[in-house]
């Protein structure tokens, strides 16, 4: 299976962004609002990103310094090394880039525009139908249908 796949098979179309400007307060709106856990930081609209924070950014930098961070902006404690792949990219790869890098949030890119956003559970959703769907054929096969 493929990540385009997945995009299209998603609620929401695009990417949920914000500005590097915006408080971190701001960003804790959004993800709370929206119910997501990452939004990812781009100062042109939303055609390319230069970053992406996560709740656990968030969290982590409350326990480090306290409330005070809340009004600092994004771009002090956002991951600036945005990790991302086009939508003919495999759901395995995918899979394999956010388990080692220990990140649950990708954007997809294509033709240097970002085109979705994709979550860790996206990625384990798409695998177990895809599971379910060959054990199904399997069943048949076995079964003589």
């Amino acid at each position: 299976m493929l990540v385009h796949q997945i995009l299209n098979s998603k609620s929401k179309p695009g990417v949920l962004t914000i500005v590097s400007s915006a408080s971190v307060s701001e960003a804790a709106k959004i993800l709370a609002e929206n119910r997501i856990g990452s939004v990812v930081v781009s100062d042109d609209g939303g055609q390319t990103g230069v970053g992406i924070l996560s709740e656990r950014d968030i969290v982590r930098e409350l326990a480090n310094s306290g409330s005070g961070c809340l009004s600092d902006p994004v771009s002090k404690y956002m991951t600036r090394e945005l990790i991302t792949r086009s939508g003919q990219t495999s759901v395995q790869e995918v899979l394999t880039l956010m388990t080692e890098g220990r990140f649950r949030h990708m954007p997809i890119v294509e033709d240097a525009k970002m085109i979705g956003l994709v979550t860790l559970g996206d990625m384990v959703k798409a695998q177990l139908s895809e599971l379910a769907m060959e054990k199904k054929a399997l069943e048949g096969m076995i079964m003589g249908h």
